[in-house]
C-alpha cells in the first residue's frame, strides 16, 4: 500500500530507493588509491544485513546506537540500518576524547557503539566500565591479524554475517512498518561553542518533512536529481552531512565519499568531478585565496564585476552585449576556467553552510561559473531552514525560508523559526535559554534582519556580541570574516567584552606564510617567525585595510599572532571549523591580559 507523506518515515528510505534505482550507482569510495562503486541494490542488501545483525544482537526499537567514525560508506550503512530497524542513531565526532565519548554515550544511554578502528575502540574501552547501558561495540576496520572478538566486541563483517544467518526478515519489515513520524530518528549532540553538548532530538517526521520540502524546491527548479554526483567530506556526525546523505539516497543520487585525508580534497574533486558540493566556508576561502594570490586585487575585482553581470543576465534570461561577452571571455580564459577546473570542471552548484562566508567570495565564484549558494539552519531545525538559488539570491543574505517554514525577527533582533523541521527538544533536558520553543517558534540565538522582499541577513550571535567597557555593542563576525580573506591569515578572533576596545588573536596560514618568509630571508620556524617585525608589519597592513571598513569604535586596536593554528584537538574549533570563542578567551586569557597591559 502506498504511504502518504504524513505517514512515510526514514525507516523505508533505503529499501524504497533500492527497489526504485536498482543498478544505478549509489556509492563511490576510495580504497588503496582506486575508486570503487556500489549500486543501490548492493547498498540496500548491505544495509539490510546490518539491520538484521542489530536485531540479532537484541537491540530493541527506540534503543540507541552510537557511531564513532569518520565520514565513510560504513557510517551510512550503520545509520540507515538503524533507522530501518527503529533504532535511534547517536553520532559521535571521531575527534572526541574518551571523556567526551563517555558524556554522549552516558547521556543518551546508548546500547551499542560502532567504532571505526582500534584507536576509536580504545576510547570506548577506557570508559566502558562507567557505561552500564553499553552492551556492544562493533568494529569497522579491525587491525591486521585481529582476534579480539569477545561477547561484547565484534566486527561489522561479523555483524553482517549474523544478520544473514539469522535472516529475521519478517521482524525487520514489522519494525519498519511500526515506525511512526513522531518516533526518534537521531539524537545529535551539538558540538557547541560553549558548555557541554546537548542532545537534539530529531524525529523521522522532522527529516521526512525537510526531504519533501527539498524535493519540491528541486522540482520547481527543473533539476534532474538522479543525475547528481555529490562529493561528501563533511563529518556525518554533523546534521549538515546527515541531511546530504539522506537527500542523496532518497533521490537516487551518487555519493562519492572522500578518501579520509582532508589534504586530498582538492585532488579528489578533480578525480570525482562532482556536480554538487556541500561544504563549509573554509574550503571555499582557501581555494579563493589560492587562486587570487596569483593576480592583482584590482584585476580580481574587475573580473568579478564583469562575471557577475554576465552570469546574472544568463540566469535571468537577459541579453548580454557582444562587448561584455568578449570581456568575459578574456577573464574566463585567464582565470575563471581554472577556477572551475579546481572543482573538477562540471560542478553545477555548491552549498556553503555551518558558518558565515564573505560576500566577496560568493560573488567571485558565481562570476566564475561555480555558484556557491548560502543557506541557514542548525541542528535544531533538522539542518536547514532557509535557502538561496542561482535564480533567487542576494549575496550577503542567507536567503528566504524554505516552503512550509516560517521566519520572523523578534523585538530584540533574534531570528525565530517555525515549521515541521523544528526539533523536539533536548534529550534529558528542559532548556529555557537557547533553543527554547515558544508557541512553536524556535529561538535560534542568532541576531538578524529581513529586507522588504523577505531575504534574511544575519547580524551575529546574541552570545557573541562584544559589549565594551564604554557600553558599545560590537558584532565581531563580519570583521573576522574579512580578516580571514587575507592570504596570510588562517583564523582571526576578535575579543573585548567589558574591555576598553577590541583586540584580535590571529593565526597564520602556514602554506602561504612559510614560502613568503623564506623569500624574505626570515626564519621558517613558526615560534620564531611570529616574533619577526616584518611579519607584524605584514599583518598590521592587512588589519588596517579591514579596519578601514568599520566605524572607529569597532576597529581592532591591537593584535597578537599565535605560533600555531586553532584545531579541533586543541579544543578551539568545532568539527565544522567554527571557532569556540569562549574556549579561545579562556585558553589564552593570560596573553589577552598582556595585550591590554601594554603601554599605549
Amino acid at each position: 500500500m502506498e504511504q502518504t507523506t504524513a505517514t512515510r518515515t526514514i525507516a523505508h528510505l533505503i529499501s524504497d530507493s533500492a527497489k526504485e534505482f536498482g543498478s544505478k550507482t549509489a556509492v563511490m569510495y576510495k580504497r588503496d588509491g582506486t575508486w570503487h562503486e556500489l549500486s543501490y541494490s548492493e547498498l540496500g542488501a548491505i544495509v539490510q544485513e546490518v539491520a538484521l545483525g542489530l536485531i540479532e544482537l537484541g537491540i530493541e526499537p527506540g534503543e540507541r546506537l552510537a557511531i564513532l567514525a569518520n565520514t565513510r560508506p560504513e557510517w551510512s550503512y550503520a545509520d540507515l540500518a538503524a533507522a530501518s530497524a527503529g533504532i535511534v542513531v547517536v553520532p559521535i565526532y571521531p575527534t572526541n576524547s574518551p571523556e567526551e565519548c563517555h558524556w554522549v554515550l552516558h547521556d543518551s544511554g546508548a546500547t551499542a557503539v560502532v567504532c571505526e578502528n582500534a584507536e576509536q575502540l580504545a576510547k570506548i574501552e577506557k570508559v566502558w566500565d562507567q557505561l552500564p547501558n553499553l552492551r556492544y561495540a562493533i568494529l569497522i576496520d579491525p587491525p591486521p591479524g585481529w582476534s579480539g572478538a569477545t561477547d561484547r566486541v565484534l566486527t561489522l563483517d561479523e555483524l553482517r554475517q549474523r544478520g544473514r544467518e539469522a535472516n529475521r526478515l519478517e521482524e525487520l519489515e514489522s519494525r519498519r512498518e511500526a515506525v511512526k513520524p513522531a518516533d526518534h530518528l537521531t539524537i545529535i549532540y551539538t558540538s557547541g561553542t560553549t558548555g557541554p553538548p546537548k542532545g537534539c532530538v530529531l524525529t523521522h517526521g522532522n527529516y521526512r518533512a525537510i526531504l519533501d520540502i527539498l524535493h519540491e524546491v528541486r522540482h520547481q527548479r527543473g533539476i534532474d536529481e538522479t543525475s547528481e554526483l555529490v562529493y561528501l567530506y563533511l563529518p556525518l556526525a554533523h546534521s549538515y552531512a546527515l541531511l546530504v546523505q539522506l537527500f542523496c539516497f532518497d533521490s537516487g543520487q551518487t555519493i562519492a565519499y572522500y578518501g579520509g585525508d582532508i589534504k586530498q580534497i582538492v585532488a579528489e574533486l578533480s578525480e570525482v568531478r562532482p556536480t554538487y558540493l556541500p561544504s563549509v566556508p573554509r574550503i571555499f576561502e582557501k581555494i579563493y585565496t589560492l587562486v587570487c594570490s596569483h593576480f592583482d586585487p584590482e584585476y580580481i575585482a574587475e573580473a568579478t564585476r564583469v562575471g557577475m553581470e554576465v552570469k546574472e543576465a544568463e540566469v535571468h534570461g537577459r541579453e548580454v552585449s557582444p562587448e561584455l561577452k568578449a570581456r568575459y571571455a578574456e577573464f574566463d580564459e585567464q582565470l575563471f576556467k581554472n577556477v572551475r577546473a579546481v572543482f573538477g570542471g562540471r560542478l553545477r552548484e555548491a552549498a556553503s553552510g555551518a558558518a558565515p562566508i564573505a560576500k566577496e567570495i560568493l560573488e567571485f565564484f558565481f562570476a566564475a561559473g561555480v555558484p556557491v549558494m548560502e543557506g541557514y539552519g542548525m541542528t535544531e531545525t533538522s539542518t536547514v531552514a532557509t535557502y538561496s538559488t542561482p535564480e533567487q539570491h542576494r549575496f550577503g543574505s542567507i536567503g528566504k525560508p524554505l516552503p512550509g517554514v516560517e521566519a520572523k525577527i523578534a523585538e530584540d533582533g533574534e531570528l525565530l523559526i517555525r515549521g515541521p523541521n523544528v526539533f523536539q527538544g533536548y534529550y534529558n533536558r528542559a532548556e529555557t535559554e537557547f533553543g527554547a520553543i515558544e508557541d512553536g517558534w524556535l529561538h535560534t540565538g542568532d541576531l538578524a534582519h529581513m529586507d522588504e522582499d523577505g531575504f534574511i541577513y544575519l547580524d551575529g550571535r546574541k552570545k557573541d556580541l562584544i559589549i565594551t567597557a564604554g557600553g558599545k555593542n560590537i558584532t565581531p563576525a563580519n570583521l573576522e570574516n574579512e580578516m580571514r580573506q587575507s592570504r596570510w591569515v588562517s583564523q582571526a578572533v576578535m575579543l573585548g567584552d567589558r574591555r576598553p576596545y577590541p583586540i584580535m588573536l590571529i593565526t597564520l596560514d602556514q602554506e602561504e606564510i612559510i614560502p613568503w618568509a623564506a623569500s624574505q630571508g626570515l626564519p621558517t620556524d613558526m615560534e620564531q617567525l611570529v616574533k619577526e617585525p616584518k611579519v607584524r608589519e605584514l599583518i598590521q597592513a592587512e588589519l588596517d585595510k579591514v579596519n578601514s571598513h568599520y566605524a572607529r569604535v569597532e576597529q581592532v586596536k591591537r593584535f597578537a599572532i599565535l605560533p600555531h593554528d586553532f584545531s579541533q584537538e586543541g579544543g578551539e574549533l568545532t568539527p565544522t571549523l567554527k571557532v569556540k570563542r569562549q574556549v579561545v578567551a579562556e585558553k589564552y586569557a593570560k596573553l589577552i591580559d598582556e595585550i591590554y597591559a601594554q603601554p599605549s
